[in-house]
């Protein structure tokens, strides 16, 4: 196990060599954990560890595969305890890289599960037939962005389900404080990414957990989409407003490295979002009636969207998507309702007064 008082040099120095960073003590009785994300370009998620006077409590536990969950309980042990020590995880989000094992480390250690209200209740047992409905609202959703068959019908990544008759432990809303003892740490919700992720505040370490609400190099996904909010961007834009309030800390994220900053990040993330919403308003008035799928393959991505797998250019064009939303609601730009909807510009001398 590492330990270093420099923010983040050992993860950042990881990222860039592009392998799994060391176990790292961050402060007393804190670790963060790489848990690995097998074909993913992420590559790993970092869990923290916290120990607490009978045994450990985590943010986030990792995605649900046999690599994750060696990696956890190995990264654990490295820390001077054992799996079984685990009490209490507080969940940031329910996508697969940070609630998958949760069931599992439940099921081996008896852990309080902890999360939002509103990743609490998409949480129910599924049968078979609610999967399949699920499956084709979203397929059904996709054609309305006009979206060709192989992004539409592409595999989304499944959310991990309690089974029947099991739920959370604790419901947090934002400003609740985690029953963890020898810590004082808060909630905080910054809907946007999922409608309930949460941040944790730990005032007395100035540390922010962020989860994917912020991350030091990337812009995390902003979807619209079936039990997504109605606008997410929106959202995260206000989140990312009230983060600007919080008080000058460490950054702990899900992703990446470790960073200072909290509010500069926040306006820089910002401000990154205006930039991609004037990408889109051009690209709209460039070719009016267009597409979100069409607009999706007219603005710039990190890669082309023809090298994308079918899975990216499905969170691509729902990402477009979010930021037409946003130019909707500003009365900039509007759809013709059909199915594919399209898009075309409101010129100033046509806007409705």
């Amino acid at each position: 196990m590492s330990v270093t008082d420099d923010i983040g040099v050992l993860q950042r120095e990881a990222w860039a060599a592009g392998i799994l960073p060391p176990v790292e003590q961050v402060r007393d009785g804190l670790w963060s954990i790489p848990v690995p994300m097998p074909r993913n370009p992420l590559r790993y998620v970092l869990v923290y560890a916290f120990a607490i006077d009978d045994g450990l409590a985590l943010v986030d536990v990792g995605m649900d595969t046999e690599e994750s969950w060696n990696a956890l309980v190995d990264g654990i042990v490295e820390t001077g305890h054992h799996i079984s020590d685990v009490r209490y995880a507080a969940i940031t989000h329910l996508h697969p890289d940070h609630f998958g094992l949760a069931p599992r480390l439940r099921e081996t250690t008896g852990a309080v599960l902890a999360m939002h209200a509103a990743e609490a209740a998409a949480l129910g047992h599924f049968t078979p037939a609610d999967v399949a409905a699920e499956a084709e609202a979203w397929r059904v959703d996709m054609t309305e962005l006009g979206a060709p068959d192989e992004v539409a019908e592409a595999p989304r990544f499944e959310i991990v389900r309690f089974p029947a008759g099991e739920s959370a432990d604790v419901v947090l809303s934002g400003g609740d404080r985690l029953d963890l003892p020898g810590w004082n740490i808060e909630a905080v919700w910054t809907p946007g990414h999922t409608p309930g992720h949460l941040a944790f505040l730990d005032r007395d370490h100035d540390l922010l957990f962020s989860g994917d609400h912020m991350l030091p190099r990337i812009s995390p996904n902003i979807s619209s989409g079936p039990g997504e909010l109605e606008n997410p961007l929106h959202r995260y834009l206000l989140s990312l407003h009230a983060t600007t309030a919080l008080p000058e800390c460490e950054v702990l994220p899900a992703h990446e490295y470790r960073f200072r900053g909290v509010a500069d990040r926040a306006r820089r993330l910002m401000a990154h979002h205006d930039e991609r919403l004037d990408e889109i308003r051009s690209a709209v008035d460039a070719h009016p009636e267009s597409t979100a799928w069409e607009v999706t393959t007219r603005i710039t991505w990190s890669r082309p969207v023809d090298v994308m797998s079918p899975r990216l250019r499905r969170l691509a064009v729902r990402e477009t998507q979010a930021h037409l939303i946003v130019l909707a609601d500003r009365g900039e730009i509007r759809s013709d309702g059909g199915v594919p909807a399209r898009w075309s510009l409101v010129h100033t001398d046509t806007k409705e007064i």
